[in-house]
């Protein structure tokens, strides 16, 4: 299974674009930290990541404040076929909290 879901800021987004094949897109960069226990010690977790919004979610997600916290849902795919960095694939999103932001973990 290839799912991932956090919590996290978006800091950086480019415009609405389409593809040849006309499919609408927004590539953004996503942001996140908290706390996390691991081995009983608590551990800061932060890190940002390369994303994109495809399809119908993509006019949502290019209509939302940058800096607002959001809780995302969707997978890592390589940037390409012939690359090794990732990407992560909105697949849904929703507003939350400040406060849950601290709590939530990658």
């Amino acid at each position: 299974m290839n799912q991932l879901q956090f919590v996290g800021l978006i800091t950086e987004r480019e415009v609405l674009r389409y593809t040849p094949a006309g499919l609408p897109l927004v590539n953004a960069v996503l942001q996140h930290s908290s706390k996390q226990m691991e081995a009983g010690i608590e551990r800061l977790a932060e890190f940002e990541i390369s994303a994109v919004a495809a399809g119908e979610i993509s006019g949502r997600f290019s209509g939302t404040p940058l800096g607002g916290t959001y809780e995302f849902t969707g997978f890592l795919a390589k940037k390409n076929r012939h690359s090794k960095s990732l990407v992560f694939h909105i697949i849904d999103f929703r507003a939350v909290e400040t406060a849950q932001h601290l709590d939530t973990g990658a």
